[in-house]
């Protein structure tokens, strides 16, 4: 099979296999049906990243028509990176989710998640490879919708209100979205993103160019969470079941900062967006506020995910961090750290969907001791907290170390001790739980079950794909070759440095 019908099988795959998932409806078949899919997909997109690494981008114009009068899906070493990262996430977390799936969703609803999560694999991928504005617009709807639904399915009450805000919060980011894109389209006459990235330096000095980019920078940083426009992600990652939570937080906001890039790099331009328009200040001043209101937030929640949730909110700062930094280092930092975040994040929230399949909680203040009955799942949480950290010897090690040397390069020390201060504050909130699971005397009172048979460690189902990505913390963090060289590679494309 030609790689270049590999990348429109990417999406066309998850599409049309999710249909099916409402007809066959057995949990134990969908399952299966649904894993293949993901791993299928987790192979097409490795093979793709090494077709783009060994022979440059891929093009392919959907019915035969070329752009810009059709559609074409374009893979570089940007979005085939982009790309495999969420099609590993997706293949690992949906190998873990059977059981705990079958714990926190009601059974009659288990067909209707694994619809959703096809279809938002199917958003995404769109999302990523799609070289049309348009195009994309109606995959993130796709990806969104999905969400919400997956949101939705949480046993608590909260998780409707939590996809309900989602849904109106996204919705207003859609439309900015859109409305963007209305304006590039009413003064270029095109939504192919190649094609825009020509037209848009003659018209950059308009007041509808200006605007469009103001729409797009704020519809997709609402959909990112961008401080302050992050106040649907605590309750959503919160109240959505365990398996939604690590997939969402290691997969939809890399997708949409993606996105962000591709705008603001292919479309308007490095001299538009940072020189003239100055952008690199607002990402600078909301990336900093975000990490240290995240992660101050984050010290003082009371339930492990919300405190996992506000600590996304910071990482998305440190990402944005590297945007503002405008240099190849700066940027390389952004972009390994979608990578990183992603293995880190999904890593602990699977922590905690072992901890509540055995415990039916993840309050602090109900997981006295459960380091004693779930070793393992402790040892994951801790050797992902020291990568979330950036401990050396880890993934987030790596993302910390090339923020710290862009900011040096511009001579910003006062950045870098930011940088460090603000990991030093992951360091209090990851110790909370590390004290309470580990250090603190369990009693009957605490777990009146903790002496029946049943309380052990999570199935090795769970365990084995959780353990699958706290190793890659560890070996990513020892062997940066491939992931420093790809956002490397993809940093200076950004920057036109051939």
């Amino acid at each position: 099979m030609s790689t270049s019908h590999l990348l429109v099988l990417q999406v066309v795959i998850p599409l049309v296999v999710a249909p099916l998932c409402i007809l066959i409806r057995k949990q134990a078949l969908v399952w299966y049906v649904v894993l293949a899919v993901s791993w299928g997909t987790l192979f097409s997109a490795y093979r793709l990243l090494m077709q783009v690494l060994g022979h440059g981008e891929i093009i392919y114009f959907l019915g035969g028509w070329a752009a810009p009068w059709g559609i074409e899906y374009r893979l570089d070493v940007l979005n085939a990176f982009v790309l495999m990262i969420v099609a590993s996430i997706g293949a690992i977390v949906m190998t873990y989710a059977k059981c705990s799936i079958i714990k926190e969703i009601a059974e009659d609803r288990v067909y209707l998640f694994y619809t959703a999560y096809l279809l938002n694999l199917t958003g995404l991928y769109g999302v990523v490879v799609t070289g049309d504005v348009f195009n994309m617009f109606v995959f993130i709807e796709i990806s969104s919708l999905s969400s919400y639904a997956m949101i939705s399915l949480g046993r608590e009450r909260q998780a409707l209100m939590a996809a309900y805000r989602y849904l109106i919060l996204g919705t207003i980011g859609a439309t900015f979205f859109l409305i963007g894109i209305g304006f590039l389209y009413a003064m270029t006459g095109t939504l192919n993103i190649a094609d825009l990235g020509v037209r848009i330096p003659d018209l950059e000095n308009t007041r509808t160019v200006i605007t469009a980019l103001a729409f797009l920078t704020v519809g997709i940083s609402l959909k990112f969470a961008l401080f302050p426009l992050h106040g649907w992600l605590p309750n959503a990652y919160t109240y959505a079941p365990s398996v939604v939570s690590a997939f969402l937080a290691s997969t939809t906001t890399k997708v949409f900062i993606y996105v962000l890039l591709r705008i603001l790099f292919s479309i308007f331009g490095t001299t538009f967006v940072f020189d003239i328009i100055t952008l690199d200040r607002i990402f600078l001043a909301s990336a900093l506020l975000a990490i240290f209101s995240g992660s101050i937030t984050a010290i003082y929640q009371t339930n492990v995910k919300r405190m996992l949730a506000w600590s996304s909110i910071a990482q998305i700062g440190y990402m944005i961090l590297g945007v503002s930094l405008v240099s190849v280092t700066g940027l390389l930092a952004g972009i390994i750290h979608l990578f990183n975040h992603a293995i880190i994040k999904a890593a602990l929230f699977m922590c905690m969907g072992c901890i509540f399949y055995r415990f039916n909680t993840v309050q602090l203040s109900d997981l006295k001791g459960v380091g004693r009955y779930m070793p393992w799942t402790m040892a994951a949480f801790i050797l992902a907290g020291l990568s979330l950290i950036g401990v050396p010897l880890t993934v987030g090690f790596i993302s910390k170390w090339y923020l710290i040397m862009a900011a040096i390069e511009r001579d910003w020390w006062w950045l870098a001790f930011a940088i460090v201060a603000g990991s030093l504050l992951a360091v209090v909130y990851i110790w909370r739980v590390v004290e309470v699971t580990c250090f603190q005397s369990v009693t009957t009172k605490d777990h009146p079950e903790a002496n029946q048979p049943h309380m052990k460690e999570a199935p090795l189902s769970m365990l084995i794909p959780l353990w699958i990505l706290v190793i890659a913390n560890i070996y990513f963090g020892i062997n940066t070759e491939l992931t420093v060289d790809v956002a490397r590679q993809s940093a200076e494309w950004l920057f036109g440095i051939k």
